[in-house]
């Protein structure tokens, strides 16, 4: 029996039944405009039907050209497109799971010149200012929905989802903080809902009453001038009816400059909002937002905070979630960590989705490890992100892999990671890992460095080095005193940090650093002290769920970052989530300087020119960030084994630490290899 009956219970929709109380919720691949992209999506979309899903909602689709979210966006307006959608929703119902397509007008989120709005708002998020919708434009969007929704009833899908959160246009109507309109559509609560309401009444009117309407209603805006918690509800109540199936819960606005979904963000964080919409509404509504292992999908359901829990990525990260959990093996599921690095950060870069944790996601027919024919001996070294990776994939083909590792556990740089204040979830990339190497009887040798001498007693057939990086150090006047130490030593819990503390280098290990030593003590673990540091008014008083003002945070050290280049600090953070980790630095009142030159370090302190001027930060520890060199002491050594040899993660490119990419790189040699 399974140790999670709430979350394998099925779900009766009165017309139609789900198989379990999973949603699979909507992502953007990029696979839907790519040549050939759909039928990469139905195997995409496929291997998580097989994996268990009760139901999946695709990537927004258009309802027509203006509502497009770029100029080359996908859309659903004209007959001649259902075909291409048909081999998606076949390959799903072949798997055993339903689907729904969610439309999605982006509103003044369109990243063309062709957006239309509520009003002529622009949106901090896109340079482009949008043209105000005129009635006759309304009533053709509306009339455009339900063409959209018909085409897809048309195509296969169970259902449709729409949007009416996160910003896009049907919230933005629904909101007076961009709907400055006087007609019908604006002004009174009353008008500016009569959108959403009008194109859930045009799209069941279309469809009939045996076709699911899921509607992803804004249940947290968490921006200025946002909804309150009457209007949420009114709205919920005036939407079932509508006509609507299931609500969907949304949380916040793209603009907000609250995290919802990023590692840091507690698990579960936002299904108190989603309870207290359950007690007013009798459809079934679903929570959301970093929902990412199965025992707080069971927790959430079990205690009548929703009937259904949505989660996107950790279906990116593990397609056999819903399966693993049903044999009762939590502990082999591959979480996702919440990163954004290769999902949202390629979705907003339009590049193809894919998973840091799982590089096989939306690569299932390029990406892939049959058994080989010609099983070899495989030594290699490092166990850090490439080289777990690698072993595992390499041992899944059949090779016979033996893994060295110089320290007395795995994970290499993760193991630093994971530290992190809000970056605990690297645990689980390592427990997994671990999980899979004992799966698949990799020979796991910790405490063993691997050199030459160890080569030439086994008979391995090629070598593999994963050996990683090692910090860059900087030959200074007074950088050997033990007051300069290196950002490894310190999270190591190496070297003792004093109060005042000079950070070198402004990249993601400097970032990561100045969290590290201002904050210490996780408030990702304490979800109640994390929402006061944020300005979440859990008790809902204020409208848009913020609070009046966010607990003012003591840090607890004075700290300075530093680095030489000019250009603003943390310029390669990632897309999605640098916003984050400067308002961090903000909170702990970090000194942030660029444009820095350094002198030397003494008993006064750290000596530097700014613009030339000579200037003192009285710290008493300097810690190096600077970047890292690949960790390669030990090549030619191993080259005179005469081994065929493949370089992956650090050793091979030192760039930012960089988990995606050597995760990747393993993948890609063990398939190749």
């Amino acid at each position: 029996m399974s140790g999670f009956p709430h979350l394998l219970e099925p779900l009766d929709l009165g017309f139609t039944q789900l198989r379990n109380r999973v949603l699979m919720g909507s992502m953007h691949t990029g696979l839907e405009e790519e040549k050939g992209g759909f039928e990469k999506l139905a195997h995409f979309y496929k291997e998580r039907a097989l994996g268990g899903v009760g139901l999946i909602v695709t990537g927004g689709i258009a309802p027509n050209f203006r509502g497009r979210l770029a100029p080359n966006a996908c859309q659903l307006s004209f007959p001649w497109q259902v075909g291409k959608h048909k081999i998606v929703t076949r390959a799903v119902h072949e798997g055993g799971a339903k689907i729904c397509m969610q439309i999605l007008h982006a509103g003044r989120y369109g990243y063309h010149p062709f957006s239309l709005a509520p009003s002529k708002v622009k949106s901090p998020i896109t340079p482009f200012t949008p043209s105000a919708m005129s009635l006759r434009q309304i009533r053709g969007t509306i009339k455009d929905y339900a063409t959209s929704a018909e085409l897809a009833k048309r195509a296969g899908y169970d259902g449709v989802e729409v949007m009416g959160s996160e910003g896009y246009l049907i919230n933005q109507f629904i909101c007076e903080r961009v709907n400055q309109r006087s007609d019908d559509y604006g002004g009174s609560f009353a008008n500016r809902i009569r959108l959403p309401l009008e194109i859930v009444r045009a799209i069941r009117a279309k469809v009939g009453p045996e076709f699911i309407i899921i509607f992803r209603l804004s249940m947290l805006d968490l921006v200025d001038k946002g909804s309150s918690l009457e209007e949420v509800i009114e709205l919920g109540k005036a939407l079932e009816q509508a006509g609507v199936t299931i609500i969907n819960t949304g949380i916040g606005w793209h603009e907000a400059r609250i995290p919802t979904i990023a590692t840091s963000v507690p698990r579960g964080a936002f299904a108190w909002v989603t309870e207290r919409l359950k007690k007013e509404l009798s459809v079934p509504l679903v929570a959301t937002n970093r929902i990412n292992t199965p025992e707080i999908a069971e927790q959430i359901l079990a205690s009548g905070q929703a009937d259904m829990v949505s989660m996107a990525r950790p279906f990116l990260a593990d397609p056999e979630f819903v399966n693993k959990a049903a044999a009762n093996q939590s502990e082999a599921i591959n979480t996702c960590i919440g990163c954004n690095q290769a999902c949202l950060d390629h979705t907003f870069s339009l590049k193809r989705a894919t998973c840091l944790v799982n590089p096989r996601a939306c690569y299932e027919t390029e990406i892939n490890f049959p058994k080989t024919e010609s099983p070899k001996r495989l030594a290699v070294m490092g166990a850090g992100p490439a080289g777990m990776a690698f072993a595992v994939y390499a041992a899944e083909r059949g090779h016979k892999v033996t893994l060295f590792e110089a320290r007395d556990e795995v994970g290499g740089q993760f193991n630093l990671a994971r530290k992190i204040p809000g970056k605990e979830e690297f645990n689980e990339t390592i427990r997994y890992f671990k999980n899979r190497l004992a799966h698949f009887k990799v020979d796991l040798r910790l405490n063993t460095p691997l050199n030459a001498s160890v080569l030439r007693d086994e008979p391995f057939d090629e070598l593999v080095v994963a050996s990683g990086v090692v910090p860059r150090e900087l030959n200074l006047p007074g950088f050997d005193s033990p007051k300069v130490v290196s950002y490894q030593q310190v999270l190591r819990g190496e070297v003792e940090v004093g109060q005042r503390v000079a950070l070198i280098g402004a990249g993601g290990i400097g970032f990561d650093l100045a969290h590290f030593l201002g904050e210490q003590e996780s408030s990702t673990l304490e979800p109640e002290r994390w929402y006061r540091q944020w300005g979440i008014d859990t008790s809902y008083a204020e409208r848009g769920g913020l609070a009046k003002q966010a607990q003012a945070h003591a840090p607890a050290r004075e700290l300075y970052l530093l680095q030489r280049k000019k250009s603003k600090l943390g310029k390669g953070l990632g897309k999605t989530t640098g916003w984050i980790h400067r308002m961090v630095l903000k909170q702990h009142k970090v000194t942030e300087l660029r444009g820095v030159s350094y002198e030397r370090f003494d008993d006064q302190g750290l000596h530097i020119l700014i613009d030339d001027k000579p200037q003192l930060l009285p710290v008493d520890t300097v810690v190096i960030c600077a970047g890292q060199e690949s960790n390669r002491a030990l090549l030619p050594e191993l080259e005179e084994c005469g081994l065929p040899m493949h370089l992956i993660g650090g050793v091979d490119v030192a760039a930012e630490l960089d988990a995606k990419r050597a995760i990747r790189q393993g993948a890609e040699l063990a398939m190749r290899i």
